[in-house]
């Protein structure tokens, strides 16, 4: 007898649901999220059973490794695009696991990326970098307002950046101000540090491989910036076409469209927001070096404004860097701005 299991996931429990081929319920309870317990309660079907599916929340990585090593077949289920039946009026968590387990009984269940263990937790200490990349612009932009508030003037950020306490004199005369201002440069440095030994981690631990190093090719683009590309793809076959890659970049418009008119929007945050802001990135620094791309984004820039230009750029440098990485070329700036 086949059979096939779901569990709904949560962030200090889980519920375990089990059909059979009749879509029947076989087995279902609540359990902490402790994964001995969750093996004790599969081992009396496991022979039986075809696949489990876990839902994809944001603590599925212990669950999903653990079954696995067990030696279960294991799907990671997208919940933004899990069709709800719509006719139901009530459902709690052992609806929602037995659903998980019918739609991988018909073959109709939506799937996720289970991204590979050994290579993780490289994609999330660059995740991690961002981060701290995103606070030191803050910290900077908050310390430009500073020093414009109180002097009239206004400095750079790669000046901020080669600022020390010993010339902070020049700006503020006021102890109070002079004590904050040596806060904020005391906070970027740390930061700055830390993203340093951040990417010497992360190029020492694996390094571009072949395969993404054609990225280094593109206008701006360095070896960090393209291993945070090629971390967060990581098998680029998984995408059929183009435009499945443009869009789980974020790069395509989630908007439906009827004669003309806009009748609605669908899910924004659905694709790789990491990947997302790793192209605008790249659409940032390609009009700096790339004559073509800064004119395609001027021309672009005419139309609407610098955001929807950035955002156009950065949706060719997608479109272009998938075909680098599926057929191993260079990048062609005539090519992608004929």
């Amino acid at each position: 007898m086949k059979l096939y299991a779901g569990i709904d996931l949560h962030s200090s429990n889980c519920y375990i649901g089990i059909i059979d081929e009749q879509l029947e319920k076989v087995f279902g309870k609540r359990v902490k999220n402790y994964l001995p317990m969750i093996i004790d309660c599969l081992a009396p079907y496991k022979k039986d059973l075809q696949g489990v599916v876990v839902e994809s929340t944001y603590n599925w990585y212990w669950l999903v490794d653990g079954l696995q090593e067990q030696g279960y077949t294991v799907h990671l289920a997208n919940p933004a695009a899990i069709k709800q039946y719509e006719g139901i009026k009530y459902s709690d968590d052992k609806w929602d696991a037995l659903w998980l387990a019918h739609l991988l009984k018909l073959g109709i269940l939506p799937q996720g990326y289970i991204y590979p263990k050994e290579t993780r937790p490289t994609r999330d200490m660059l995740r991690r970098r961002m981060l701290f990349v995103r606070h030191r612009t803050a910290d900077i932009l908050s310390f430009q307002s500073m020093i414009a508030r109180n002097t009239g003037g206004r400095i750079s950020v790669n000046n901020i950046k080669k600022l020390t306490e010993a010339n902070l004199g020049k700006f503020f005369s006021d102890p109070d101000l002079l004590f904050m201002a040596q806060r904020y440069l005391s906070i970027i440095g740390l930061l700055s540090q830390q993203i340093k030994m951040i990417e010497k981690q992360a190029m020492n631990k694996i390094g571009l491989t072949q395969r993404f190093k054609w990225l280094c090719t593109i206008n701006g683009v360095g070896k960090i910036l393209a291993m945070v590309i090629m971390m967060e793809v990581g098998d680029i076959g998984r995408f059929k076409k183009v435009g499945n890659y443009c869009s789980y970049c974020r790069c395509v418009k989630s908007e439906r469209i009827s004669n003309g008119k806009k009748k609605g929007v669908g899910n924004k945050k659905n694709g790789n927001k990491y990947l997302s802001w790793a192209y605008v990135e790249a659409a940032n620094f390609c009009i700096r070096y790339n004559p073509q791309a800064e004119k395609f984004y001027q021309r672009k820039k005419a139309k609407s404004n610098g955001i929807v230009a950035i955002k156009a750029l950065s949706n060719k440098l997608a479109r272009a860097s998938y075909y680098m990485m599926r057929d191993q070329v260079p990048f062609d700036s005539q090519m992608l701005f004929a």
